[in-house]
């Protein structure tokens, strides 16, 4: 086996890799968590009263 077969056999693994993560991040069963996630930073701001935010001198 030289360089070259392991070289080409390394860039079929990392491809397939890949692929496999871009399936599982745009999959339909993950949406609704990913869209869940993406809203928990303004989810935060409703909660805090108005003396939280800044600082007080």
């Amino acid at each position: 086996m030289d360089i070259i077969t392991f070289q080409s056999v390394w860039t079929v693994t990392v491809f397939a890799c890949f692929i496999g993560i871009v399936w599982w991040a745009f999959g339909k069963n993950r949406k609704s968590r990913f869209e869940d996630d993406a809203n928990l930073v303004f989810a935060d701001e409703a909660e805090t009263s108005s003396k939280e935010q800044g600082v007080t001198k």
